[in-house]
C-alpha cells in the first residue's frame, strides 16, 4: 500500500517531465476558460475539444460573451462536440453567474454546484485548476488509475465502488500544488495508465500497483455488463429549393435538443407517409424523390440508422414559424447536429456535380452546333 505523501511527490515526479503543460486552456488560465474546458471535457477526448475549444474562446473571450449570446450561436459553436445538454447548461450557468454573482465565477464547492451541469467531479477540478485549492476529482481516467492501483474487482459503476473510489481519491488529493497534482492525474490515466495496451512500464506507480501485481492490468476496471444498444430507424426529408435546405428546429427536450435539423419520419423511407408529410406541413405535393446513401449515427443508448431522402422543390413557401430556408452558400450562424451537417455537406457536393455536369453539356452541345456550320469542316483542317 502506498502512502498520500508517496503517491503525490511520485506522481508530482512524473508529471514534471512527461505531463502535459502546453493545453490550450492551461494558458492564460482563469476560472472562465478552466470550467469551459471541463464541460467540454465531460465525455469527450481532449484531441477532440481543442479545436473547438480554441473556436469557442475566440468568439466568447468571457462569461459575459456566452451570458449574452443567443441559444442558436452557442449551438452552433457546440454543434459536432455532441452531447447537447452540455451547451444548454453551460449557456444556463454563464447567466447565472452573471446574475448571481456579478459576473464573478464562484470559488467554493457549494455554489458551484448550483451551476447547471458541475457535479461533484468537475466542481473539484475547477477549484484545484483554477483557484489552487485541495479539491478531489473522479472522472474516468481518475476511476481507472485508482481502481488498477488497489485491484477493485468490483465493477466500478457500482454504488459502493463510487464512493470506494472518492475515498481514495480524497485520501490521495494533495494540498500542495493541487492543479498540478489534478491535471498529472488525469495525464496519468489518458496517456499511461490508458484502456487498452497500459504503459505499465512508464508507470511512477507501478512497483504500488496491485493490479500489475496480480496480472490483473488488463481486467481491470470492470464495469457491469451493459445492455445490447437498440436500433431506431429514421427518415431525414431534404426538401431543397436551388441551394436552399428546409430546417426546423428541434424542441428544447430530447435528443439534439434546440438544433435545426431536416424534418424526419419514424421508420424507414415509405412514399405514403412523406408525401402525407409534405401535404400537411408544406402544403405541397411530393411526386418523386431521390434516395440516398444510408448511414448509422450512434448515441450512447441507442443506434440511429438514418435514410436521407431527398426531394425538389419548386418553392420556398414555410408555413410553420420554426422553420427556415437554409442557404448552402450563405450558411447561418446555428446549430446543426453532426448528421444534418454531413447531409448539407452531401448536397454542396451533389450541386456542385450537377454544375459541372450541366455546364459540360453545356460546352459540349455549343461544339456540336459550330461544326454543324457551313465551312466549319474547312476552317479546321
Amino acid at each position: 500500500m502506498i502512502s498520500a505523501k508517496k503517491f503525490q511527490r511520485l506522481l508530482l515526479q512524473w508529471f514534471d517531465q512527461h505531463g502535459r503543460k502546453h493545453l490550450p486552456w492551461q494558458q492564460n488560465k482563469t476560472p472562465y476558460r478552466v470550467w469551459v474546458s471541463e464541460i467540454m471535457l465531460q465525455q469527450t477526448q481532449v484531441a477532440t475539444v481543442i479545436p473547438y475549444f480554441q473556436r469557442f474562446m475566440q468568439r466568447f473571450p468571457e462569461i459575459a460573451d456566452v451570458a449574452h449570446a443567443s441559444d442558436d450561436e452557442i449551438m452552433h459553436y457546440w454543434a459536432g462536440l455532441g452531447y447537447y445538454s452540455r451547451a444548454r447548461h453551460l449557456h444556463r450557468a454563464a447567466k447565472m453567474v452573471m446574475e448571481n454573482f456579478n459576473g464573478v465565477f464562484p470559488d467554493n464547492l457549494i455554489d458551484l454546484q448550483t451551476l447547471p451541469g458541475v457535479g461533484t467531479s468537475t466542481a473539484g477540478a475547477i477549484l484545484s485548476i483554477a483557484f489552487n485549492q485541495p479539491a478531489a476529482i473522479l472522472d474516468g481516467n481518475v476511476k481507472r488509475v485508482l481502481a488498477r492501483l488497489h485491484a477493485l474487482i468490483k465493477p466500478i459503476n457500482e454504488k459502493n465502488s463510487e464512493e470506494i473510489l472518492w475515498k481514495l481519491a480524497n485520501k490521495y488529493m494533495s494540498k500542495t500544488r493541487t492543479a498540478d497534482y489534478t491535471q498529472a492525474l488525469m495525464d496519468l490515466g489518458a496517456t499511461i495508465c490508458t484502456r487498452t495496451k497500459p504503459q505499465c512500464d512508464s508507470c511512477p506507480l507501478q512497483t504500488y500497483c496491485a493490479a500489475y501485481a496480480q496480472n490483473l492490468v488488463t481486467v481491470l476496471p470492470k464495469k457491469k455488463a451493459g445492455k445490447t444498444l437498440p436500433v431506431r430507424a429514421v427518415t431525414f426529408l431534404i426538401f431543397k429549393h436551388h441551394e436552399k435546405i428546409l430546417l426546423h428546429k428541434r424542441a428544447a427536450n430530447g435528443i439534439w435538443g434546440g438544433l435545426w435539423s431536416v424534418p424526419e419520419l419514424a421508420g424507414k423511407p415509405n412514399k405514403k407517409t412523406i408525401k402525407h408529410y409534405a401535404q400537411q406541413q408544406l402544403q405541397t405535393a411530393v411526386t418523386d424523390y431521390q434516395l440516398l446513401v444510408p448511414f448509422r449515427h450512434t448515441f450512447s443508448h441507442y443506434h440511429l440508422d438514418i435514410s436521407p431522402v431527398l426531394i425538389e422543390m419548386i418553392s420556398t413557401s414555410v408555413t410553420a414559424s420554426q422553420e427556415i430556408w437554409y442557404n448552402l452558400q450563405q450558411p447561418e450562424t446555428i446549430g446543426l447536429p453532426k448528421p444534418t451537417q454531413t447531409l448539407l455537406n452531401l448536397v454542396r457536393k451533389l450541386n456542385t456535380a450537377r454544375k459541372k455536369h450541366h455546364d459540360a453539356s453545356h460546352s459540349l452541345r455549343k461544339i456540336k452546333q459550330r461544326s454543324r456550320r457551313p465551312g466549319a469542316a474547312a476552317r479546321t483542317r
